[in-house]
């Protein structure tokens, strides 16, 4: 497959995705470490901030990047949840790998070295993961851990075995991969990660997971009541999408 090149005619390695509510406060520091990363490596790259429905300030900061960085890109994504800002940022990706990164810059960007060629090849997705041996967490209170293992319980057993952190926001794709993954996606929340890795799985595409070190930020999007209930629905209509073959 030839390479997909950005509008000056680079071959685009890496797209990093960012799916962003309301994140204004926080985003000018995670955009000015990730273009520090994309410029010291001199790969071609695209850094895609997709918009989900923001009220404050955050469509504004990302053009303000856009005006000194060509390669950073704003994307409106509707207000459809986490998941389907992915889902739009992946679609519209041109790199031939595919990183998702959340906007606190929970796993430090540095970290997707360990997720690329040459340190590592031969996988069609890559995950982080906070489980494995080799993982470190940092500042996370006992209850998110718990809230944390819990869910992932749950996850394999009723719908994903063998996965043991599918909620690390931290994820690399192949392109052609990523397309066909996201394409047959149907959740738009939070469990989106579930459903991408299940039918990833189906398909019998080539999943690892890599250790990463992960920094818990007090100002977390999560609300570890609404959202874990929402999570936890949506495993369930996977699982029942998947009992039906909608995913092939």
């Amino acid at each position: 497959m030839t390479p997909e090149k950005g509008k000056d005619g680079e071959t685009l390695f890496l797209s990093i995705i960012i799916p962003a509510f309301n994140e204004a406060r926080r985003l000018p520091a995670t955009l000015d470490r990730i273009c520090v990363f994309v410029k010291d490596r001199r790969t071609g790259a695209e850094v895609i901030v997709v918009d989900n429905a923001s009220t404050d300030a955050t469509k504004d900061v990302v053009m303000e990047f856009s005006a000194r960085y060509a390669f950073v890109k704003y994307l409106y994504g509707s207000a459809g949840g986490k998941g389907a800002a992915v889902r739009t940022g992946i679609l519209a990706a041109q790199g031939d790998y595919q990183l998702i990164c959340d906007a606190d810059l929970a796993v430090p960007i540095e970290e997707a070295d360990k997720f690329l060629p040459p340190r590592l090849s031969g996988f069609d997705v890559v995950i982080g993961s906070r489980e494995i041996e080799g993982a470190r967490r940092y500042g996370e209170p006992f209850h998110r851990h718990l809230m944390g293992r819990v869910f992932n319980s749950l996850v394999r057993t009723l719908v994903l075995t063998g996965i043991h952190d599918t909620q690390c926001g931290f994820k690399c794709f192949r392109r052609e991969v990523a397309r066909v993954l996201f394409s047959a996606g149907r959740i738009d929340g939070w469990g989106f990660d579930v459903e991408i890795l299940l039918i990833a799985r189906l398909k019998q595409y080539r999943i690892a997971e890599v250790p990463v070190n992960w920094y818990y930020g007090e100002s977390s999007k999560i609300s570890p009541v609404r959202d874990t209930l929402g999570m936890f629905r949506e495993v369930l209509e996977i699982r029942r999408n998947n009992r039906e073959g909608r995913y092939g």
